[in-house]
């Protein structure tokens, strides 16, 4: 059987498809190709909107430093506080965390001690400082007569963190996390009115003293925190890397128990 004949440009249509290939135009997108140049022109509209620089547009629900602290201005109790952290979806940490973590201890509390954020165990379970940073603190806080389930305000303490929601790989907040959320911090402090801040770590200092000096300077160097005494110490999780450390977290203890019996 004789094969159909080839057309003139059949050879060069070839070659076109070639080298179309070769510039990595290897999929077809269309039964019909487009011929740009019979296309009409823009409207006039169009083309003024084509010719304008684009610009970013906005959410007027993202949230902001200012927006949160409006949010938390708005919390007259620790029940409504705590509600206001739960509904608020303008941290990105709440979706990747099981539970919101808001605070343990008594809120008639003279020490309010503030971490940063919840590790694995914390957000397993929706308290802070349970794991076993959070179990060494209670030996610390114990070894001075205080505890986060004292009854008497004199011995207790109220514990939370800067951060509600625990860091993927429990990593350390980043600077916006921590400035959307430090209001709601804030306000949590006003509405607790304890007598001491006990800071544990580098996030919290550095958040709450408004300081860019590292912890290991900051410790057991008294500050003030709207009005209320402030004290920097190790992080119970560092003390666990870092046994020979806790000497210097003793003395930080016996610093805050001086203070206290004053």
């Amino acid at each position: 059987m004789d094969s159909a004949p080839v057309s003139d440009n059949y050879y060069r249509d070839l070659a076109i498809l070639d080298w179309l290939v070769e510039l990595g135009a290897n999929e077809a997108i269309g039964e019909v190709g487009i011929n740009r140049y019979e296309m009409p022109d823009p409207t006039p509209a169009k083309k003024a909107a084509m010719s304008k620089p684009a610009v970013a547009k906005t959410t007027p629900s993202e949230p902001t430093q200012i927006g949160t602290e409006a949010l938390a201005d708005a919390c007259f109790d620790l029940d409504g506080l705590q509600e206001a952290i739960t509904n608020f979806d303008g941290c990105d940490l709440k979706r990747g965390a099981k539970n919101t973590v808001f605070a343990d201890g008594n809120p008639a509390a003279k020490v309010m001690v503030i971490g940063e954020a919840p590790g694995r165990e914390e957000d397993h379970i929706g308290k802070p400082f349970i794991g076993p940073a959070g179990q060494l603190l209670d030996k610390m806080l114990a070894a001075i007569g205080l505890s986060r389930n004292a009854e008497d305000a004199a011995q207790a303490v109220y514990i939370t963190n800067i951060i509600p929601w625990r860091p993927p790989q429990n990593r350390d907040p980043s600077p916006e996390e921590i400035a959307v959320m430090k209001p709601f911090l804030m306000r949590h402090i006003a509405l607790i009115k304890p007598d001491f801040l006990l800071l544990m770590g580098n996030p919290a200092t550095k958040t709450l003293l408004d300081t860019q000096i590292g912890i290991t300077r900051m410790r057991g160097k008294w500050g003030e925190v709207a009005g209320i005494p402030a004290l920097p110490m190790f992080h119970p999780a560092y003390l666990l890397r870092t046994p020979a450390q806790k000497r210097a977290a003793w003395a930080d203890l016996l610093s805050l128990k001086k203070r206290i019996e004053i």
